[in-house]
């Protein structure tokens, strides 16, 4: 009997990654674009999974539905919000969209696994048709703190915190399995959501190495005697692009420094504002805005950059994020400037000058610091690049996360087996 329950399992785990299918819920950014499911989507794929994602339009990707590398991609249309009530038509109109999208996805083919990406975190619910429909497993990969979101946006802990805080509770009671970007998280996740710990595992958001080195410069950035400062990411409340904003303006109008530039690579909500304050501020000389850049183009703007510029705030939201551009900026060898953040503090070591004041003074000594020590940035550039090149590989986090979802079924096939044996 032991022989041949081993021998079935062992048929069953060479056949396992073939004969599921992975639907992926994502609602605050569109699919290719956000790098972070993108890789999981393809990990799983070339783990011979079938996937499929739901997510909104936007950012160049506006068809409802396309297949990218054998990868069944759903889009609906999204509204980002600006207000507390704004968020909850947002979140509603969404989740009619998924729920609606889940069962066209089903109809073409049988879903096993659904993955909810939050934020927000009332996918869950998505997740719990399936699961008491069908017996569908849920896992939530777990990307931002939503209650500390809304306090970073809105500054309160109201009716609408409390609720953030009880579908947080919820969606982590739903899981079988949950995935963590940082040990915070997934301390988070054990200690806030009650999750078993052998069901949490940390998958950071690394770039893959191999396409993400530093090239070429962008010659038009190029300027003798001058210094090039950048800042790469969304611009929403929480990232604290005006700090950087109001640093530059420093820098020029009361530091009379005119050897420095600032580009700042990306959009967001607050793009529009922080467009108007520059043009207020009288730096749009020295200060331009790419939008959205990807690819060769994004690697060599990077590249000509001097210094990288992480401006969020401390927070209770802030402290406790990896941030992708961390990683982005240590793989190609970019000294940081960036404020007191536990996290990122962490993760960024030697390679980050931490400023401990929040204010855009201290920013502007921080850079400046940087710029007039050239012998300084090359020994941070050296030790960023050492760790990420030691350090930084998705190859590893892939692994962990596959090993996520084949824990997952072997459960399944456990429970199975008992059921199977106790009956004969």
């Amino acid at each position: 009997m032991v022989v041949h329950r081993n021998m079935r399992r062992c048929e069953w785990e060479a056949t396992i990654s073939k004969r599921h299918h992975i639907l992926i819920l994502v609602e605050n950014l569109p699919v290719p674009f956000d790098r972070r499911v993108w890789q999981e989507a393809q990990a799983l794929n070339d783990a011979g999974y079938e996937v499929s994602v739901i997510c909104p339009t936007g950012r160049g990707y506006d068809k409802n539905y396309e297949v990218i590398g054998g990868i069944h991609i759903y889009r609906h249309p999204l509204e980002e919000a600006g207000s507390a009530a704004g968020y909850i038509k947002e979140y509603f109109t969404a989740l009619v969209y998924q729920i609606y999208l889940s069962f066209r996805v089903r109809r073409r083919q049988r879903i096993d696994v659904i993955q909810a990406c939050n934020p927000p975190d009332l996918l869950f619910l998505v997740a719990m048709i399936h699961k008491v429909l069908f017996g569908t497993f849920f896992v939530f990969d777990h990307h931002d703190l939503s209650p500390e979101l809304y306090v970073s946006k809105f500054g309160r802990k109201d009716l609408f915190y409390k609720l953030l805080c009880f579908f947080e509770k919820q969606t982590f009671r739903m899981a079988d399995a949950s995935v963590a970007t940082n040990e915070t998280f997934r301390d988070i996740a054990v200690r806030r959501g009650g999750m078993p710990p052998d069901r949490v595992v940390v998958v950071k958001s690394y770039p893959e190495a191999a396409r993400f080195r530093p090239t070429t410069p962008e010659q038009s950035l190029i300027a003798s005697g001058k210094h090039l400062i950048g800042y790469i990411g969304i611009m929403g409340e929480q990232d604290g692009v005006d700090t950087l904003v109001r640093a530059v303006a420093e820098i020029l109008h009361v530091r009379k420094r005119d050897d420095i530039h600032c580009l700042i690579i990306g959009d967001g909500p607050e793009l529009k504002r922080l467009k108007a304050m520059t043009d207020e501020l009288g730096i749009g000389g020295s200060l331009r805005f790419t939008g959205y850049l990807s690819g060769q183009p994004l690697l060599s703007h990077l590249s000509a950059f001097d210094v990288g510029i992480i401006p969020d705030p401390p927070g209770e939201l802030n402290d406790k994020l990896s941030m992708n551009k961390v990683f982005e900026y240590m793989m190609l060898g970019l000294p940081i400037v960036q404020f007191n953040l536990p996290q990122a503090t962490r993760e960024a070591g030697h390679a980050a000058l931490v400023v401990s004041e929040h204010s855009p003074q201290a920013l502007a000594d921080g850079i400046l610091a940087l710029i007039d020590d050239p012998e300084r940035r090359k020994q941070m550039s050296m030790v960023g690049r050492a760790v990420a090149e030691r350090e930084f590989r998705w190859t590893g986090e892939a692994g962990r996360y596959l090993d996520a979802y084949g824990d997952l079924f072997r459960r399944r096939l456990d429970v199975h087996d008992q059921r199977h044996y106790s009956t004969s």
